[in-house]
């Protein structure tokens, strides 16, 4: 198979009247597609449940998206047997078939880009750029992990023994259950669960409650490009009837997860227990969240920095593990940032996300709730200096926020609010920045903005995160460019989109020959 190198798929500029009216005849055509039903897939079976969940738009809470069957025990169970059944034979499938799966879905979704936009406008609020760049990370993570089982496939350094035939494999683990997040609905569900397969494993999918219409559009567009039945298998269903099942059940090889430090937390404790009938440790891949910081130092672009923190905080209502939820600025420089920050973020318009505001709405009622909470709360630890309160219309918009002379260990400093919520705080020094950074339990994204290169290099050292930016925003990774995965409570620092992803779903084998 020859291929042409890796590039990112490139982000559409809607200023551009060809690909605004592209997009306005995508968010017409899908328009016309809500409400539908849709099945469980196991085995290639179409199974439709009486129990249905609904998918609804945060922006518009009258508007259903779509109706979800959901499954039971009995049904997840079926979903394991039949992706342990296929593991049989898609384990032995050529690595270059199996990478040709997910060519021919890139190319697939590259074609139907303006819709799969549409879908996530819908459903989950995401403005046409937020929404673009997460089709477009789709398309990346398919095309990098499918040229990355080539280069896995291939023969593998070994020192080499005259007299004997050295070979280094990497083969499949088993039956995997993916449970991906909803702030990401296509491009970190198709990356996990693609991943996974082309490695040679198989599937059981349990896609996000608040996202499940887009999981099952990416499911019916593997089917189409052909991928064998029971290679995936896709279980929409509540977590508390479905979701300890299939983690602990016996023949589950390995859960690879994106979501909350408590879920995520849960699953590992309940994976490390061996199952009767289980014959593995079973592997954990975890993605858990964030409380990401931008620290300014005096030496810096104030204007560039102050941009790149409302960015940060408030793209997809800060609804991103990579969120800046906290900007920590050096004493000499913080009334002049704060200034800035405040006119940013006052400049930022709420409203429907199919109308492409820049600030949509919060995912869902739950979120709604909680993020409002932290507000009262933030109105208490700093000075309410932008937003502050609910804005207008028929879903779940809230104003972005900032918050400013927070201490640095504010609950709202400390603990991820997954909304749209900025704590600015004072730094005495460089070196008390640091520290501040550093002071969560998190250790995920951060960002620095200084033109001190001393500086710089001790924040290279010193700061702990799995993904640390100098001079840029602390969102927007690029698959292949910033391999993204954190340390601590943010997960197993897997390094998404990176050259050591696919290890995590496959096992050396070695094979000896003496001549």
């Amino acid at each position: 198979m020859t291929l042409v190198q890796f590039r990112n798929e490139p982000f559409t500029d809607f200023t551009q009247e060809d690909n605004r009216q592209a997009m306005l005849q995508s968010l017409e055509r899908v328009g016309q597609q809500l409400g539908r039903t849709y099945p469980l897939v196991i085995n290639g079976e179409r199974i439709t449940t009486e129990k249905l969940g609904t998918s609804i738009n945060p922006g518009n809470v009258d508007q259903v998206i779509g109706l979800m069957s959901q499954a039971d025990e009995a049904l997840a169970e079926q979903a394991i047997a039949s992706a342990d059944a296929a593991f049989k034979t898609w384990a032995y499938v050529s690595p270059d078939t199996r990478a040709g799966y997910l060519f021919k879905a890139a190319a697939v979704m590259r074609r139907r880009k303006f819709d799969y936009c549409a879908w996530l406008v819908y459903e989950v609020g995401k403005n046409w750029a937020e929404a673009d760049a997460d089709v477009a990370e789709a398309i990346d993570f398919l095309e990098f992990y499918g040229r990355e089982m080539l280069r896995l496939s291939g023969p593998q350094p070994l020192t080499p023994l005259p007299g004997e035939d050295n070979r280094l494999t990497y083969i499949p683990l088993g039956v995997g259950v993916v449970i991906p997040p909803w702030n990401f609905p296509l491009a970190i569900m198709a990356g996990m669960t693609c991943a996974a397969l082309v490695a040679g494993n198989t599937v059981v999918l349990k896609p996000a409650s608040a996202s499940p219409v887009i999981a099952a559009k990416f499911v019916e567009l593997m089917e189409e490009v052909g991928l064998p039945a029971g290679v995936i298998n896709f279980i929409p269903g509540s977590g508390s009837e479905i979701g300890d099942y299939i983690v602990d059940h016996p023949r589950t090889r390995f859960v690879s997860f994106t979501g909350s430090r408590d879920v995520g937390l849960r699953i590992n404790e309940r994976i490390a227990k061996t199952q009767p009938g289980q014959i593995w440790m079973k592997r954990f891949i975890a993605e858990m969240g964030g409380k990401d910081g931008i620290v300014v130092d005096k030496s810096a672009n104030l204007e560039e920095a102050a941009a790149a923190i409302v960015q940060s905080a408030f793209g997809f209502q800060g609804q991103k593990c990579s969120a800046g939820s906290r900007a920590i600025i050096h004493q000499d420089v913080y009334d002049d940032v704060l200034e800035l920050i405040i006119a940013k973020t006052k400049l930022l318009q709420v409203g429907a996300a199919d109308k492409n505001a820049a600030i949509g709405p919060v995912i869902d009622t739950n979120a709604y709730g909680k993020i409002r909470e932290y507000i009262e709360i933030g109105k208490s630890e700093g000075r309410l200096v932008a937003g502050g309160d609910i804005a207008e219309g028929n879903g779940y918009f809230i104003q972005p926020t900032v918050f400013a002379d927070v201490s640095p260990t504010a609950r709202i400093m400390l603990e991820e609010i997954f909304g749209p919520v900025l704590a600015v705080c004072k730094a005495d020094s460089f070196e008390h920045a640091l520290d501040i950074f550093n002071n969560t339990e998190y250790g995920l994204t951060g960002a620095v903005f200084s033109h001190d290169r001393e500086h710089l290099e001790n924040a290279r050292q010193r700061m702990h995160c799995g993904n640390l930016y100098f001079n840029r925003k602390c969102t927007g990774a690029l698959v292949g460019v910033h391999p993204f995965g954190g340390f601590n409570m943010s997960g197993t620092d897997s390094k998404a989109g990176g050259r050591d992803y696919l290890l995590l779903f496959t096992q050396a084998k070695l094979v000896s020959e003496k001549w």
